[in-house]
């Protein structure tokens, strides 16, 4: 019997009585099964091998091939088929004869219509266990090959990456490593597995943030770091890692993968030579046209020609636009190459603050805007800090504050603290920037342009200089912005660097 219906199991009754044959099939159709009947053991052989039997009720004392012989012939070709042994002759000789010949249980006659039910729904309930046990068991044989072939395909895919991958398991230990990771940090294919993943780096930062993503400290993927570092001969690696989540969402490890950005690092070093170099020849020539178009302007004024004073008054606010531009690429490029040593002090960030506002007072009253400083009621901490970065950071804020508000337009500067953070935002009420903007403000030279800001002058680079140095200061520099209403940016600032 290959599959079993559960619904309509096939059942043979063999008894040379017919009245046993009648009865017990009245009984068994009532219970759904599909009965058949033979009056001798050769007839139901035959009807055996015909048909998918699943139970036989076999009488043992017939004429002709008995019982016993009958129940030998169906063990040695169907297996899987249960005899249930009827016999008038009701001794235990005879049951255990019956059993040890392979017999699925024992019923003797004369026997009531409920002995008869109890023993063969036994029987039934036996197929209907069996059969699940067995497609259990293909289902597992096949899991198991579908698993085996998910793990051989996923060691190619992983084998083929021409970027270093790692996987380590929650304790931090290596599991899995490819070719490239071996590559890039000079291991041998041998190289053995199961051990802590400083074992085979030897960048502590980073062996850190792998075993802190491992152990589940990183709630948030958003939050997870990535690391740049130099293995030390001239090579700089890019690490990003991400936790391996289970079935319940439970940490299982991380999966670490490291980018070759050398070339880029290159590139990057040699652009900024080149944008440093440039300034750094332009800026002279530039300083002595502007300095000549001044005592050119002076002369033009003493003559009273107008058309001549507009045209040497444009001239020198375009230079002097250009010489602003160079030092603010000059500024940047050594932030970005890391060459601007920071002069370390401590300071009261209230008092620099007060300074900066107090500074670029003149320009808010040229625009008849309001500038205020609120600070907390509590003394902010000490910060040791570079004071010149602090001024370009909230110098060039506010001043884009002033910039992008309207004549009349209000701007204030907070400053508060939160445990070991400091807190400062510059808010105004002006022209707002888009959401779809945000992003990019940060760039170099990138500037919102429209109906509002087409006639404001700039480099855009003061908001990468401010990010750049904020960066350098170990803070972070958010904004929130709603066209028409205003923007807000938010450095913090840790107290002990």
């Amino acid at each position: 019997m290959n599959q079993e219906s559960m619904d309509h199991v096939q059942l043979l009754i063999v008894d040379d009585e017919e009245s046993i044959r009648e009865g017990a099939k009245r009984i068994l159709t009532r219970m759904e099964f599909d009965v058949f009947m033979a009056s001798n053991g050769a007839d139901g052989l035959k009807i055996v091998g015909e048909k998918d039997i699943a139970i036989v009720l076999l009488d043992l004392k017939m004429p002709g091939m008995d019982g016993m012989e009958v129940l030998q012939r169906i063990k040695e070709k169907y297996i899987r088929v249960l005899v249930i042994v009827i016999t008038g002759f009701a001794t235990l000789e005879t049951a255990i004869e019956a059993m040890k010949g392979g017999a699925y249980d024992f019923i003797p006659k004369p026997f009531e219509p409920d002995q008869l039910r109890i023993v063969v729904n036994r029987a039934r309930e036996t197929i209907r266990l069996r059969t699940e046990a067995e497609k259990l068991e293909i289902e597992k044989r096949r899991t198991l090959v579908d698993l085996g072939m998910e793990k051989s395909r996923i060691r190619t895919i992983i084998e083929s990456l021409p970027n270093g991958v790692v996987v380590t398991n929650r304790n931090g230990q290596v599991v899995l490593m490819n070719p490239a990771f071996q590559r890039l940090f000079g291991l041998s294919p041998q190289t053995p597995l199961h051990n802590a993943i400083n074992f085979y780096v030897s960048e502590e930062e980073l062996c850190k943030l792998v075993i802190d993503i491992s152990k589940g400290k990183y709630i948030d993927f958003e939050d997870i770091p990535t690391h740049e570092f130099s293995t030390g001969s001239g090579q700089y690696l890019m690490a990003r890692g991400q936790p391996v989540l289970g079935e319940k969402n439970e940490c299982l490890g991380a999966v670490v993968t490291f980018m070759d950005i050398t070339a880029m690092k290159v590139l990057d070093r040699l652009k900024s030579e080149f944008v440093a170099k440039v300034s750094h020849e332009l800026r002279s020539p530039l300083s002595t046209i502007h300095e000549q178009l001044g005592v050119v302007l002076r002369d033009a004024m003493e003559e009273e020609s107008q058309r001549d004073q507009y045209l040497l008054t444009r001239a020198q606010e375009k230079t002097q636009s250009l010489i602003s531009m160079i030092g603010d690429l000059l500024d940047l490029s050594r932030i970005e190459s890391k060459s601007a040593k920071m002069d370390l002090k401590p300071i009261q960030l209230e008092d620099l603050l007060k300074s900066v506002v107090d500074f670029l007072d003149v320009r808010v009253k040229a625009k008849n805007q309001t500038l205020t400083l609120k600070l907390s009621e509590t003394k902010l901490s000490e910060l040791t800090t570079d004071p010149m970065a602090l001024e370009s950071i909230f110098g060039n804020l506010i001043t884009n504050a002033i910039n992008y508000t309207q004549d009349g337009g209000r701007i204030q500067v907070t400053a508060s603290q939160a445990m070991d953070k400091i807190l400062v935002s510059v808010e105004d009420n002006g022209f707002g920037i888009d959401a779809k903007y945000l992003d990019q403000i940060f760039e170099k030279f990138y500037r919102v342009k429209n109906e509002n800001t087409r006639f404001i002058t700039g480099t855009g680079l003061g908001l990468p200089i401010v990010k750049g140095l904020v960066d350098s200061l170990g803070g972070t520099i958010t904004v929130e912005s709603t066209p028409g209403m205003g923007s807000t940016f938010t450095v913090m600032l840790p107290v002990n660097r």
